[in-house]
């Protein structure tokens, strides 16, 4: 049979290679059997002869040790020291801050009710400190399941394929670069460590194992981990966690990690006024610390218009 086989090879590669305009015998279609040296032959797609075991080679892309380049926003994320160094840069300064931050005046959470523009804060009244975090590539790098994404970044977002990834994910995900050493540090210095997740509470041990299998420690549903019951509003979760403590410091890599209240403009152009008015604009570093991620999220939108606006455009005169 493997003789067959190969005729059934040299034979495509004739006819692949047969100039344009010459007259050639044509096999059938890929898949249709014929007869040939008296056995029956089916006609493959195989470029490449199986090896002595009898087994086919994977395609090249499929194979262990790829050596494909990932879309640049993978690379600059999971694998650039960059990143590594501001998330680094942004854990110190929060530590730094929520360190020497007292338990004393207002805390770093709107109140239900507040606006953007006229904020007001949660009190602390003597609570015990706390630094609230996001999971998701604010304290997680999630390798695993954005290896399979990086290889078809156009694919819509896989809702189950995310479920089965928060409850057995735990061996493919590292700590955010600098996450552990700050976790270490707050509560060397008496500041809790809450997780503000949108994962979901039907998946709560598989995160709990995920967080732990990150080196970033032991956590509690309702306690000190706070997870999605459906809706992915932050800002209830918040509420709680605030009436309990005097929340000094909040991280995260999405606006919504420290007010649903950006959620409300509908364009990138706005969701940047909104960050850069008084009085939100000196919350950043003084509070509110951010996290890179340029893989997903609502930073990722707006138009070429609004990315590069009119009355900054600019002509090479020296073009042509």
């Amino acid at each position: 049979m493997k003789r067959a086989l190969i005729l059934a090879l040299v034979a495509t590669t004739l006819l692949a290679g047969c100039g344009r305009g010459q007259r050639v015998a044509r096999l059938p279609a890929p898949g249709q059997l014929y007869t040939a040296d008296g056995q029956l032959v089916q006609v493959t797609k195989l470029k490449a002869l199986p090896a002595p075991d009898g087994s086919i080679p994977a395609p090249a892309n499929a194979r262990a040790g790829n050596t494909a380049s990932p879309p640049p926003q993978f690379q600059y994320l999971y694998g650039s020291g960059e990143a590594d160094a501001l998330s680094r840069q942004a854990f110190r300064a929060l530590v730094n801050y929520a360190t020497y931050r007292r338990a004393s005046g207002d805390s770093v959470v709107l109140k239900p009710g507040a606006t953007l523009d006229a904020p007001q804060w949660v009190p602390c009244e003597g609570k015990p400190r706390a630094a609230i975090f996001d999971a998701d590539e604010t304290i997680l790098l999630n390798l695993g399941v954005e290896a399979l994404a990086a290889r078809n970044p156009g694919a819509p977002f896989d809702a189950a394929q995310w479920a089965r990834w928060e409850r057995t994910g735990a061996k493919g995900v590292a700590p955010v670069p600098g996450a552990g050493e700050a976790f270490a540090a707050l509560r060397a210095a008496g500041v809790a460590v809450i997780v503000n997740t949108n994962r979901s509470s039907a998946t709560a041990a598989g995160t709990v194992a995920t967080l732990k299998a990150a080196g970033l420690g032991d956590f509690t549903p309702d306690t000190d981990l706070f997870l999605s019951d459906g809706p992915s509003a932050k800002d209830p979760r918040r509420a709680t966690i605030a009436a309990r403590y005097c929340v000094v410091a909040m991280a995260g890599d999405q606006l919504g990690d420290f007010s649903d209240l950006f959620a409300r403009f509908p364009t990138s152009a706005a969701r940047r006024r909104a960050v850069d008015a008084a009085p939100i604009a000196q919350l950043w570093g003084n509070g509110w610390f951010v996290l890179p991620n340029p893989v997903y999220g609502a930073g990722l939108k707006g138009s070429y218009d609004d990315v590069f606006p009119a009355d900054r455009r600019w002509v090479d005169g020296g073009a042509g």
